[in-house]
């Protein structure tokens, strides 16, 4: 694979031709592991003629993606080059113009995850590259379980048995995910759906599916875990970040978080260092079903300097560069092959759990509306988790509410 620019015949010297190479800017949600800027000075001390300026947006995706829609939507007056969207995002992006096809044969494709590259197109056409892949774990104290005798929980029947009963008795609360009504909700909310055999949206959102058994048992289990109190009221106001503390300050015994939370509670200072696990998230009668979580990296339909865009992400999708995305960032590589390297299985004991969790997981619901679907998922489970309305009313509501963003 050989990326290579031009030289427009005439172009004043230093100057590069339009469309062709030059500085770029690169917008991505908030760093919180400090690992990308050394990425960048990396790439902008062999390619001085088109050096990166980071851009760094909240880490909240929702106040994220608002930020970058009012940038794109501002056309030539963009400031945005290369965009670090959310895998879900590719689609609305895509479908309102804001971002550029590319072609497949620029990018390695093939070494990557491949469930990854499905995030990535739209309409049969890819619209941006798999960056960073992610699948929900499930965290555990093993030195807990290890102590009571019993494995790690592999049915929503086990996690709820042990987290009303062995929980207490070691003083901690039994389960939290990320249940502030936010982006993470929606990805919490669609995983107990799936992991039940239901889905939310089909025909890339064109169709609703989600009044189903399947959804009124997996919302019903998020819902019934609040009402009961194996999971803390408490979590109904967590993040990503939030649940992740309570998890390394010793205070749960379950956590559904993404990987990056393992890296964080095994590190000097945690409290939990050193006695946590990492299995895949359970289902009503087995392994459950992750979100496909992560991000992509897209060239704006207004780029200065699209070759150069191209070339960044090729250099951020390299081999070298993915493993320090790693090894660095504690973010989860696209690249397959990484999940088999012995040395760094050493340090991160949890990705062939994670490549399992990976290949296993399904995307969020595909629209060209996803932020509406979004904040209607959002809505609705939080009510049913809150006590305020019963799961298989939300799923009628939900149904309702999602078939009217649908249609609009």
């Amino acid at each position: 694979m050989v990326l290579t620019g031009y030289v427009a015949a005439g172009a004043q010297a230093g100057e590069p031709p339009e469309g062709g190479r030059g500085p770029l800017t690169l917008a991505t949600a908030g760093d919180l592991t400090g690992y990308l800027g050394p990425l960048l000075e990396g790439w902008n001390r062999t390619h001085p003629g088109e050096k990166v300026t980071l851009v760094e947006l909240p880490d909240s995706a929702d106040e994220t993606q608002a930020q970058m829609v009012t940038d794109l939507r501002d056309g030539d007056r963009s400031r945005f080059d290369v965009l670090n969207i959310d895998v879900n995002w590719t689609p609305e992006f895509a479908a309102a113009g804001w971002i550029r096809p590319l072609p497949r044969d620029r990018f390695p494709l093939k070494t990557f995850l491949q469930p990854v590259v499905d995030t990535a197109t739209y309409d049969g056409q890819l619209y941006a590259v798999p960056y960073v892949t992610n699948a929900g774990l499930l965290l555990y104290r093993k030195d807990v379980l290890a102590e009571e005798g019993v494995a790690p929980p592999r049915t929503w029947a086990e996690l709820e048995r042990y987290a009303k009963t062995i929980a207490p008795k070691h003083g901690l609360d039994g389960y939290a995910g990320q249940f502030l009504p936010y982006e993470g909700l929606t990805v919490n909310a669609a995983e107990a759906v799936y992991s039940a055999g239901g889905s939310i949206l089909g025909d890339e959102g064109e169709r609703v599916t989600v009044d189903s058994a399947a959804a009124r048992e997996g919302i019903g289990f998020l819902a019934r875990g609040v009402r009961e109190g194996w999971i803390p009221r408490e979590a109904l106001t967590y993040k990503e970040e939030e649940s992740k503390q309570a998890f390394q300050d010793g205070r749960l015994l379950f956590l559904r978080n993404w990987p990056y939370a393992y890296v964080g509670a095994s590190a000097p200072g945690s409290k939990v260092a050193g006695k946590i696990g990492a299995v895949p998230l359970p289902g009503p009668d087995g392994p459950g079903t992750s979100v496909l979580g992560g991000s992509n990296l897209a060239v704006s339909a207004h780029a200065r300097h699209p070759d150069s865009a191209a070339r960044l992400i090729a250099y951020l999708t390299s081999e070298r560069v993915q493993r320090q995305v790693l090894t660095r960032g504690a973010l989860p590589p696209v690249r397959a092959d990484l999940y088999q390297d012995p040395a760094l299985i050493r340090r991160f004991p949890y990705l062939p759990t994670l490549r399992t969790s990976v290949l296993a997981a399904e995307p969020r619901p595909k629209s060209p509306r996803y932020d509406q679907v979004s904040l209607v998922v959002q809505a609705v489970v939080h009510d049913a988790m809150a006590g305020q309305q019963a799961p298989a009313a939300a799923v009628r509501r939900l149904a309702r509410e999602l078939a009217a963003v649908s249609h609009r």
